[in-house]
């Protein structure tokens, strides 16, 4: 057995390596465990871009963390000289009654965020990539865009290593326990075994193994994102001219979508929100099949007349997803005093990753933050759309 750290980090994905980083630069002694290598590409922090968007049409509730994450987003930029978050504008777009652009013009409304309401006429002429119908709107937000989800793991797994974190990859986590009387933890990988004061734990898809206790029930999900290179080439679709996109079509389906950001001989990358099927994490199908690619294609060509275009790649990753689409985040409630849990990103998560990485260094630390997380609760029952949790 090795000597007792202060903190060990369970999982260093986007979430992981942030609260990794938080906690050394507290002057905790972190040990971090990773079963695969560092910004690996079997979770779901990969992908080369996420949406990042202040109007929230999940909920209001985000909205306050979502300022504290650009704000650390660009700390993270300026510490590491890295490229990480590019703001090139982005359209929620759909019928006015939609959850896409009804939600998200409540959270600009309700927390004074800077954006447009555009019809389709001005949409097309604004961005003609883009072809909504006349019966669809959209919300514009300036500040919207995308960040890299590798560069941002890799710039929070540099910066802890600086802090003194000794993180260790290729090295599974196979169990966890409290010590008798709640006096710290014991960490099992498949080389060693570990003690620390306190547990954090960021497992990605693996919740359902690493916290089978917690009490949540979590759906692991394949999703499938697509580089289409365009028809016309890619100038069309370049950051500034091509904006970042959530749409939702008549029935409530949802798909998203960027700038080319590859370069000419790359691709616009294009998926759906929430059309994945039930999977295993650690047999999950990596092949995308012809079928998949039709499906995404015929989605596309009534709303992008340039795309699908060529498909250069498609891409398996997956989310974990509770049942109210909310995240997870606290203290663990069957061991208050030993383990912090941060789990269940429902697929909306990664832009929120330095400020996750902070809250969870406030709550392994102290059991309680500044940041408004009881959206958050393990323990809720059921959430109304306001964040409210009830009986």
């Amino acid at each position: 057995m090795s000597v007792t750290r202060d903190v060990i980090v369970v999982g260093l994905g986007g979430m992981g390596s942030a609260a990794a980083y938080h906690l050394a630069a507290r002057g905790q002694q972190v040990l971090g465990l990773e079963r695969f290598g560092p910004a690996h590409n079997r979770g779901s922090s990969h992908g080369g871009s996420r949406i990042t968007r202040q109007s929230y049409f999940e909920d209001p509730a985000y909205v306050p963390l979502l300022l504290r994450s650009y704000e650390l987003f660009a700390k993270l930029e300026r510490d590491t000289g890295r490229t990480l978050a590019t703001l090139c504008g982005g359209v929620m777009l759909g019928r006015p009654d939609s959850r896409t652009v009804a939600g998200s013009r409540l959270s600009a409304e309700r927390w004074g965020l800077p954006h447009e309401m555009l019809d389709a006429t001005q949409v097309r002429r604004r961005f003609p990539t883009l072809t909504p119908g006349p019966d669809e709107v959209a919300l514009y937000e300036e500040r919207a865009g995308f960040v890299r989800p590798e560069a941002t793991v890799t710039a929070h797994v540099q910066l802890a290593q600086q802090a003194g974190a000794d993180l260790r990859f290729e090295e599974p986590v196979t169990r966890w326990e409290v010590l008798p009387g709640g006096k710290g933890v014991r960490v099992h990988t498949v080389d060693d075994v570990y003690t620390a004061g306190h547990l954090v734990v960021c497992p990605g898809a693996w919740a359902p193994r690493l916290l089978s206790d917690l009490g949540v029930g979590f759906t692991i999900e394949r999703q499938v994102m697509y580089w289409f290179h365009p028809r016309g080439g890619t100038a069309a679709f370049e950051p500034g001219r091509h904006p970042i996109y959530v749409w939702e079509d008549g029935d409530g389906m949802q798909i998203y979508g960027f700038p080319a950001i590859e370069g000419p001989d790359g691709g616009a990358k294009v998926a759906f929100f929430r059309k994945g099927t039930v999977c295993d994490p650690e047999t999950l199908e990596r092949t995308v099949g012809p079928q998949e690619v039709v499906a995404m294609a015929a989605q596309l060509r009534p709303r992008l007349p340039d795309l699908p275009g060529t498909l250069r790649r498609a891409v398996a990753c997956m989310y974990t997803t509770t049942a109210d689409e909310h995240f997870v985040l606290a203290r663990h409630p069957e061991h208050p005093d030993s383990v912090t849990v941060a789990c269940g990103f429902s697929g909306h998560g990664f832009k929120f990753v330095p400020v996750i990485g902070e809250i969870v260094a406030d709550l392994a630390l102290t059991g309680a933050t500044e940041h408004p997380i009881a959206l958050f609760d393990p323990l809720r029952q059921s959430v109304t759309p306001e964040g409210v949790t009830t009986p």
